[in-house]
């Protein structure tokens, strides 16, 4: 299961239509709408210094939140769309879609290397290039996972660690078929300097 989920804190809009939305914009507020899950749509405000915040953070249309409003039971939502000023660039309206536990969603979830004192590349000398810290799962929204677990166990200079190489949480899978790259472990730099010089020797040799 994932770890905790974090808030996103909103209040009922009070009116709806253009001239509420405008009123909220004056009072430093973006309005909104959460939708979906089996209930009524509700009309949102949230504060927008604090929507900001979040939006800056990164991976807003990808990450869970646990919505509170004041008088409202806490709700597992995803975002599905900001809309955006054309010029400014400013976030004008948020559409926050509800989610039951057995609805199914893209989402990063971070990748945690273990037993790096086991891998003979490491001890070599070799260096672990992580390519990817996050990979994008499709999961069920009920049981997320925290992480994904990538051993290193066994691994030598030159080994790569593709997604299908790596057993994914009980239902969850890649977002995506191809089996892209999660890490590799590479020569020391000494080494692949000796590599080079052995290299360009060879070459000459074949010139001459």
């Amino acid at each position: 299961m994932a770890g905790e989920i974090p808030d996103l804190i909103a209040e009922v809009r009070t009116g709806t239509g253009k001239g509420a939305a405008r009123q909220a914009r004056r009072e430093q507020l973006v309005p909104g709408i959460v939708y979906g899950g089996g209930a009524e749509p509700i009309a949102l405000n949230i504060k927008y210094n604090y929507l900001i915040k979040n939006l800056k953070a990164g991976r807003f249309l990808s990450r869970l939140f646990n919505l509170k409003v004041e008088g409202q039971d806490d709700v597992r939502v995803i975002c599905r769309h900001v809309q955006r000023d054309v010029v400014k660039d400013t976030p004008l309206h948020v559409d926050l879609m509800r989610l039951r536990r057995t609805s199914r969603i893209n989402l990063f979830i971070q990748v945690e290397f273990i037993n790096h004192d086991k891998a003979p590349g490491l001890k070599r000398g070799g260096t672990l290039v992580a390519v990817r810290n996050e990979v994008e799962l499709e999961v069920t929204a009920g049981d997320i996972p925290d992480h994904v677990t990538v051993d290193l166990t066994g691994l030598n200079i030159g080994d790569v660690i593709h997604i299908n190489d790596i057993k994914l949480p009980e239902g969850a899978k890649p977002s995506v078929a191809r089996n892209f790259v999660i890490a590799n472990i590479s020569a020391p730099s000494g080494l692949r300097s000796a590599d080079n010089d052995d290299a360009a020797e060879d070459g000459e040799a074949a010139e001459g």
